[in-house]
C-alpha cells in the first residue's frame, strides 16, 4: 500500500498534465478564433480598399474625363463632349450587368467568356476564388465595371465635334461586346489567351495597357480616320474653349487613377503600394517629359502640355505599375512624355487626321509603349507571386534575364492592335448604314450642344 507521502507529489507532478489535456480544445479554439478575426480583418480591409478604388475609378469618367475633354472642345459643343462620359456611365453599366460582365469573366475559353453570370446570377457575397478571394464576388463585378465605363469614354475624344448622340450610342454598345469584352477576357478572365497566369501566351498587362488603352486609343484612330475631319479643319482655329476646367479635369484623372492601378492588386496589399506609388512616378516624369520636349520645340511650356504629358505617363504606367519599381517607372514616365508629345506635336501634322482630343497620340501610342516596356523592366522584387512548380519566383522581364517576356508584350498589343482597328471598322460601317454616324454639317455648325441637345453651355466671362 503506497503512503499518502509518497502519493501526493505523484498528484502533483500530474496535475498541470491533467490541466493542459482539459485546456488544450479550450487553446485551440481560441487560435482558431484569432486566426478567424484576423481574416475576418483582412477581408474587410480588402473590401474597403476596393470598394474605393470603385469610386475613384468612376470618378475619373466623370468628372475627370468629363471635365478634361469638356474644356479641350469648343464652347459650343462642351455638353455633348460632356454628356459622352456622363452618359456612358450608365449605357455601360446596363450592358455589363445583363451580359457584360459574364463574357469578361465568365467560364475559361481563351477568347471570351461564357453566360454562367449573366443578369448577374452567382454573382453576390462570397468571394470567386478564380480573381478576388478575399473580397465579395459583387464588389470585384463593381470594381471591374469601372474600367468598362471609362474605356469607350476615351474613344469619344476623337470623334467629339461631329458624331451623332444616337450612333455614339449604338457604337458604344456594340463596341463593348465585340472588342472590349473579348479583349478584357483574354488579358484577365480565367483560362484567356493572354492571361499572364496560365495563358497561352502570358501578357504583363496589370491595370489595362491592353485592354483600356490599346484598345480605345486605336479604335479612336479609326474612328477619326472614317468620319473624316471636322468642317473647317485644320484651316480654322479650334482651340480649346476652357483650359481651366480641362486642368481640373486632368488633376482628378491623375487622382482616380490610383483606384484604377493600386486597385488592380485586388486587395489592401504591399502591392497596392507598389503600384500606387510607380503610378505618381509615372505621371510626374511623363508631365516634365512633355513640356521639356515642347519647351525645346516651341520656346514655352504650355498648360495644356503639361496636363496632356501626366495623363500619357498614368497611361503608359497603366500595365506596368504592378510589376516596376519606382525608377523604372521615371523611366517609363519619362518616354511616355516625349514619345506622346511626338505624337500629336509631329506625327498627327504629317499625317493629318482628325483626332480632336488626341485620344490616338496619348491612348494608343502611350498604352502599347507602356505594354512593351513593361516587358523590359518588370521584376518579381515587385510581383512575385509567378512562381515554378517548387515555389521560386519566376522571372518576369529582362530586368530578371527574361527577354521572351517582350515578345509576348509585342504578341499582346497586336493582338490589341487588330481587334481594336477590325471590330472598330465593322462596327462603324453598322452604325452607318443603320442610323448614320456624323452629323449634318449645319448641325455641325451649329454645335452639337443645340443640334443635338437643344442646350446650350456656357463659360464664367471675366
Amino acid at each position: 500500500m503506497r503512503s499518502p507521502l509518497f502519493a501526493c507529489p505523484l498528484a502533483l507532478l500530474s496535475a498541470p498534465i491533467v490541466l493542459a489535456a482539459e485546456q488544450a480544445p479550450d487553446i485551440q479554439s481560441r487560435l482558431a478564433a484569432v486566426e478567424a478575426a484576423a481574416k475576418s480583418a483582412q477581408s474587410a480591409g480588402d473590401n474597403a480598399w476596393m470598394l474605393v478604388s470603385a469610386a475613384l475609378v468612376l470618378m475619373m469618367t466623370g468628372p475627370g474625363l468629363a471635365l478634361f475633354y469638356g474644356g479641350l472642345v469648343r464652347r459650343k459643343n462642351v455638353l455633348g463632349s460632356m454628356m459622352h462620359s456622363f452618359i456612358l456611365m450608365a449605357v455601360v453599366t446596363v450592358v455589363w450587368a445583363v451580359v457584360g460582365y459574364s463574357l469578361a469573366f465568365g467560364g475559361s475559353s481563351p477568347l471570351i467568356g461564357d453566360l454562367h453570370f449573366a443578369f448577374l446570377n452567382h454573382v453576390g457575397s462570397a468571394p470567386n476564388p478564380d480573381y478576388a478571394p478575399t473580397i465579395p464576388h459583387q464588389t470585384f463585378m463593381i470594381y471591374q465595371l469601372m474600367f468598362a465605363i471609362i474605356t469607350p469614354a476615351l474613344i469619344s475624344g476623337a470623334y467629339a465635334e461631329r458624331m451623332k448622340f444616337s450612333a455614339m450610342l449604338l457604337f458604344t454598345v456594340l463596341w463593348t461586346l465585340i472588342v472590349y469584352f473579348p479583349m478584357a477576357h483574354m488579358v484577365w478572365g480565367k483560362g484567356g489567351l493572354l492571361n499572364a497566369a496560365g495563358g497561352a501566351i502570358p501578357c504583363f498587362d496589370f491595370a489595362g495597357g491592353t485592354v483600356v488603352h490599346i484598345t480605345s486609343g486605336v479604335s479612336a484612330l479609326v474612328c477619326a480616320l472614317y468620319l473624316g475631319k471636322r468642317v473647317g479643319y485644320p484651316s480654322e482655329p479650334m482651340k480649346p474653349h476652357n483650359l481651366v476646367i480641362s486642368v481640373i479635369g486632368a488633376c482628378l484623372l491623375w487622382v482616380g487613377w490610383f483606384g484604377f492601378n493600386a486597385g488592380s492588386a485586388l486587395a489592401a496589399s504591399g502591392l497596392a503600394t507598389s503600384a500606387f506609388v510607380a503610378t505618381h512616378f509615372g505621371a510626374a516624369a511623363a508631365a516634365l517629359g512633355w513640356i521639356a520636349a515642347e519647351w525645346i520645340h516651341n520656346g514655352k511650356p504650355s498648360v495644356l502640355g503639361a496636363i496632356s504629358g501626366a495623363v500619357a505617363g498614368l497611361v503608359a504606367i497603366t500595365p506596368a505599375s504592378g510589376f516596376v519599381q519606382p525608377f523604372p517607372a521615371l523611366l517609363i514616365g519619362l518616354c511616355a512624355g516625349v514619345l506622346c508629345y511626338f505624337m500629336v506635336g509631329k506625327v498627327k501634322k504629317v499625317f493629318g487626321y482628325d483626332d480632336a482630343l488626341d485620344a490616338f497620340g496619348i491612348h494608343g501610342a502611350g498604352g502599347t509603349l507602356g505594354a512593351l516596356l513593361t516587358g523590359v523592366f518588370a521584376t518579381n522584387a515587385v510581383n512575385g507571386a509567378f512562381k515554378d512548380p517548387s515555389g521560386r519566383a519566376l522571372p518576369l522581364g529582362l530586368v530578371d534575364g527574361h527577354g521572351a517576356q517582350i515578345l509576348n508584350q509585342a504578341i499582346g498589343c497586336a493582338i490589341a492592335w487588330v481587334l481594336a482597328i477590325a471590330g472598330t471598322l465593322v462596327i462603324l460601317k453598322i452604325c452607318d448604314v443603320l442610323i448614320g454616324v456624323r452629323a449634318h454639317e449645319d448641325q455641325e455648325i451649329e454645335g452639337l450642344d443645340l443640334s443635338m441637345h437643344g442646350e446650350e453651355g456656357y463659360t464664367l466671362e471675366g
